[in-house]
């Protein structure tokens, strides 16, 4: 009841300052404008459906809601938050997966892996905070992929080193006080993350009571930031994305299937990745003894990298294995004996699964007013991003036609 309350008071003093300040608003001076994107690792598209999120629902009747954001394949988090940032798919940008093998380098990216997540190496493309960067823009982040490294010679003006332990409120704290630096200090772009609702959502399943108490915990942090940047003197001037990398879908324990159980280790160079998306490299000599079992495996999908569909972008790299499995919707994959039977939850699925997709939210002087947007995919952040800075895009993968009609012209 608390904080009903809370959030009902929060929507009202956000109404009453953007229906005082519409002039303001349309005296905007682009030139001037600030860009802030929240991710919000894990949150599905229909959890403003299932939950109570008063908030969103507001920004939804003051801004842009889409029906949904589409990963890319796979639909993991390091992978997706860099083509959020680069308009590229991870085939183009090099973040294949959470755990790949380098050929390069002949060694193991992985994302616990501190010298190789901070290592400008692995990170392809031109992320938006260095186009900004290069184009005279200041930018600043508070947690995202690729933000530790330094990429063609660049990093955010401002970046943190990941630290799971620090506060939600106290990341917002420093965004706030990043839109109210001197102006020749203030960045035109701030991205900051929370790793929330993925975490409940892996450990308790996407619909669950512990789901929903941290959703609705999160609206309520929205609806907190929103009130406070409305309360800015420059808040006509300042454009927010919220959205998220992947959705979640529930598993079941007794839907596992181990791919190594009729699989001799001695066929096996490496496994790697994740549940529900591995890797396979085998032994010279065993590639089709491996790919005939793992072909008469039921409910996954295996591919040679040569023959991954179109539609899911993920053939050229040097970094994808052999072998691509994925298990179907529903189903988990590993490489051990079954080890739980309860409920939980995942991603990494082909993002035609529904449930992969995420949530994409947008309020600001630059965003029309009570607009539903269709479906669009994370790369097309990019160029939106762009347009909303009024800087110049790299060539990437996303395309602006597919989200213009959100932009207030």
């Amino acid at each position: 009841m608390k904080l009903l309350k809370h959030s009902i008071l929060i929507l009202l003093i956000i109404s009453i300052c953007l229906n005082s300040c519409d002039n303001l608003r349309l005296s905007s001076d682009k030139d001037q404008n600030i860009v802030i994107m929240l991710s919000l690792d894990g949150f599905r598209w229909d959890y403003p459906e299932l939950y109570h999120t008063p908030n969103f629902d507001f920004i939804a009747s003051h801004g842009v809601k889409a029906e949904s954001i589409i990963p890319c394949f796979p639909s993991k988090t390091f992978p997706n938050h860099y083509s959020m940032a680069t308009g590229l798919y991870p085939d183009n940008h090099g973040l294949v997966n959470n755990t790949f093998y380098d050929p390069g380098r002949q060694e193991i990216y992985s994302i616990g892996d501190r010298s190789k997540v901070e290592d400008g190496y692995y990170y392809g493309g031109e992320p938006i905070w260095v186009t900004a960067e290069k184009q005279g823009i200041k930018t600043a982040s508070f947690f995202w992929v690729g933000s530790e490294a330094e990429i063609n010679g660049y990093r955010p003006g401002i970046w943190k080193v990941f630290n799971s332990s620090i506060p939600y409120g106290d990341r917002m704290d420093s965004v706030i006080s990043w839109t109210q630096l001197p102006k020749e200090e203030r960045p035109g772009l701030i991205t900051w993350y929370i790793e929330e609702p993925d975490g409940v959502g892996h450990n308790f399943g996407p619909q669950s009571s512990e789901t929903e108490d941290m959703v609705e915990h999160l609206d309520s942090l929205v609806g907190v930031f929103i009130k406070r940047i409305h309360e800015l003197p420059n808040f006509k001037n300042i454009d927010i994305i919220i959205t998220s990398d992947h959705g979640m879908g529930e598993t079941h324990g007794e839907k596992y299937i181990n791919i190594l159980e009729n699989i001799p280790e001695n066929w096996i160079l490496r496994v790697l990745g994740y549940n529900p998306v591995l890797f396979i490299d085998p032994n010279e000599g065993y590639a089709d003894s491996v790919w005939a079992v793992l072909n008469n495996t039921t409910d996954i999908s295996v591919w040679d990298k040569e023959n991954v569909p179109d539609y899911l972008h993920y053939r050229d790299n040097p970094r994808i294995s052999k072998f691509i499995i994925a298990a179907d919707s529903g189903f988990s994959i590993g490489t051990k004996a079954i080890t739980s039977t309860s409920v939980g939850g995942a991603h990494g699925y082909d993002p035609g699964n529904s449930d992969m997709h995420a949530i994409f939210y947008a309020i600001g002087p630059n965003f029309k007013k009570n607009y539903k947007q269709e479906s669009f995919k994370n790369i097309d952040l990019y160029p939106l991003i762009c347009e909303l800075l009024d800087i110049v895009p790299e060539a990437v993968d996303g395309s602006l036609s597919r989200v213009s009609g959100m932009i207030d012209p």
